[in-house]
């Protein structure tokens, strides 16, 4: 009964509003209001594709105020967070997989920014990595699911992260000349500040400048109880530097460079990030430095839809320095971390027709290397890898479109003398069909592969999984997915926009090495999204997740709850656009329990309130005026995989200005 109790609710009120938004439109139809394009809704639904795919643009992103990526998509379907309201320690899960509460990942996840694998190790008690801060961006994607991520890496078996750094022709307008943005945001749980500064130059039509500089700080949060969460201040500075020159016939050439750095420090901070308390891992001083470099050419003909090619290189490095304080000489708190990632992608597109068919694949290949120096608890060594990926988007007539997906990768993990040597072939097959009457049904089968990571080596006193086997072996993982979507404008009332999408998914994943004392893991689940607006202005979101799942014990063979599961969740927001200039919501978000590895988390019902002001004309014009309201109703409450309490209520006010 607890797995439907909290979509059941949220359905109810989703229902409710979706019959009374009509009638309301009637009622305001003498007021003289702006007209207001279709779909003003905040989050577009994908229905036009069979990947579980949600976007977050740049206007959401500056509409949730987020301080960190965790926090920017956690309101994903399917998405979970650990402790996502604070850098250090914060980890995302999609559908099960992902971060948990001993490592900051189980590399089922990807994270990529501008193509960079980014946030990647498995180091004892520290989070994610993904130090960066979610003002350099201006486009994440979440793919939930591994039947949309063959292009970008193989084992991801819970889903993808994909982040998309700014350009200076987004605020250039792609016309020659200087546009400064400044940003300052507020908050008062915490004290929190961020100072958002951004130069873009364009001299010429062909070539243009971005820098972005962020410093980003909060104090200790409180609780919906009043009770301080100690050690949750933090001080990110971030920096961005990104360059793109267009040139040749048609400007059919172009190439592009771009370099971020982030750094934190935290001293006198406990070891532990997940939980923030002594414990007895004790205090340490913690250095953070992030950089990531990138350089991508770009060949795209006018006039050959056969060529569009794309080469990234890019490098990313992360040191983590930690000090015990007071010093007593241990390995664990004295351990110091740097790990290098260099990669190289050269992938091509091709639009050509065959027959009643039209194709638009995408080829190309990959090669990885990465190298890691040794700490306790973490092995070092080197990780190269080699892949070739293949995805084909074929359209057949006017409703049919099938797309096969495969990727081969090979690899070989060496520290001094040792060496071991695995390959994998994964494949993925989705189809959509889309009726003339709005509705389409959709589904994919996925075979993917976990490679064996630098963690599975065979020195056990560095392997804290302590068998050296895992090295040879690779987890194998077999998803499902099925759903139905609907999409539609005049539905109920003349103009309106309609958009629903359901997507059931099981996923078995077996030859387990990722957790300890596990062989086997299947999970089952629903994901459902939809939108509706009005030409007046309203609109409605929602979506929410169900999911179950059992894990087998290696030793015994007996299966029980897995111990990953996100709680089931319903998120709806109902809102109001006047014209461009305000845009008013309230969203509410409804969390179920959970009993999972001894977490146990209650029910429970958050309330927010955003609302954005943004003048056309006038003195004001550029400038963008926000007030949020997160956790209104100042809940005490603690999230399935965070081990400590979430913040209370946080009044978030944010001024930019374009000039």
């Amino acid at each position: 009964m607890d797995t439907f109790r909290t979509l059941s609710k949220a359905l109810l009120c989703t229902t409710a509003i979706g019959i009374a938004m009509p009638l309301a439109a009637q009622e305001i139809g003498d007021i003289d209001l702006d007209a207001v394009e279709l779909g003003n809704s905040k989050r577009d639904v994908h229905t036009e594709t069979a990947t579980s795919v949600t976007t977050i643009n740049q206007e959401e992103i500056n509409d949730r105020q987020a301080g960190t990526i965790a926090e920017l998509i956690d309101s994903v379907p399917g998405v979970s967070l650990i402790n996502g309201s604070t850098p250090q320690g914060s980890g995302i899960n999609i559908r099960g997989f992902g971060a948990n509460t001993t490592y900051g990942t189980d590399q089922k996840v990807l994270v990529l920014v501008d193509g960079a694998t980014a946030g990647s190790e498995e180091l004892y008690r520290i989070g994610t990595q993904l130090y960066t801060d979610p003002a350099l961006y201006k486009h994440v994607s979440v793919i939930r699911g591994a039947a949309g991520a063959f292009e970008y890496g193989s084992g991801a078996i819970g889903g993808a992260v994909i982040l998309e750094t700014k350009d200076a022709s987004d605020f250039t307008g792609g016309e020659p000349g200087v546009k400064l943005r400044q940003t300052l945001e507020f908050g008062t749980n915490g004290n929190q500040f961020t100072s958002s500064s951004i130069l873009a130059w364009q001299p010429t039509e062909d070539f243009e400048v971005l820098g972005n500089y962020v410093y980003r700080s909060q104090n200790n949060q409180r609780d919906g109880d009043g009770n301080s969460i100690d050690y949750s201040e933090f001080a990110l500075p971030s920096w961005l530097l990104k360059a793109k020159k267009t040139f040749g016939q048609d400007g059919d050439h172009s190439f592009e460079l771009s370099y971020s750095d982030t750094q934190s420090e935290y001293n006198g901070v406990p070891y532990d990030e997940f939980t923030l308390a002594p414990g007895f891992f004790g205090f340490v001083d913690r250095d953070v430095h992030t950089r990531t470099a990138i350089a991508e050419y770009n060949f795209n003909p006018a006039d050959n839809d056969l060529i569009n090619l794309t080469a990234t290189l890019s490098y990313a490095d992360q040191e983590i320095f930690n000090t015990q304080v007071p010093q007593a000489g241990s390995a664990l708190l004295n351990a110091d971390h740097r790990y290098e990632t260099t990669k190289l992608t050269v992938k091509n597109t091709s639009l050509f027709d065959t027959g009643a068919a039209s194709h638009d694949l995408r080829a190309g290949i990959e090669v990885i290397r990465k190298d890691r120096v040794s700490a306790s608890a973490a092995p070092g060594g080197t990780d190269e890898r080699f892949a070739v990926f293949l995805v084909d988007e074929i359209t057949i007539g006017d409703g049919l479109t099938l797309t096969p997906a495969l990727r081969y990768e090979t690899q070989k993990i060496s520290n001094n003398d040792d060496y071991a040597g695995n390959n994998a072939f994964m494949g993925a097959l989705s189809a959509h069909y889309k009726f003339d009457n709005g509705f389409a049904i959709f589904g994919s089968v996925v075979a993917n592969s976990s490679l064996a990571i630098i963690d599975d080596q065979f020195d056990l006193i560095l392997n804290p999984r302590g068998n050296p086997d895992f090295i040879h072996q690779i987890e194998n993982a077999k998803s499902v997915e099925l759903g139905v979507s609907y999409d539609r404008t005049s539905v109920f009332a003349d103009g309106d926009d309609l958009r629903v999408k359901a997507t059931a998914y099981r996923t078995e994943l077996s030859d387990v090495t990722s957790y300890s004392g596990i062989s086997d893991i299947e999970t089952t689940g629903l994901e459902l999204e939809a939108s509706y607006s009005l030409e007046s202005g309203f609109y409605v979101d929602f979506n929410g997740n169900i999911q179950e799942g059992d894990a087998t014990a290696s030793a015994t063979g007996l299966s029980s709850e897995w111990g990953l599961l996100p709680a089931n969740e319903a998120r709806v927001t109902l809102g109001k656009r006047f014209g461009e200039e305000v845009d008013l919501s309230w969203e509410v978000v409804s969390r179920g329990s959970r009993n999972a590895s001894g977490l146990v988390t209650d029910d429970v019902v958050l309330h927010n309130l955003r609302a954005t002001f943004k003048p056309q004309n006038g003195v004001l014009e550029g400038t963008e005026i926000r007030v949020g309201v997160e956790n209104l109703l100042d809940e005490s409450y603690q999230t399935q995989f965070s081990v400590r309490e979430a913040p209370g209520r946080n009044i978030k006010f944010t001024l930019a200005k374009t000039f």
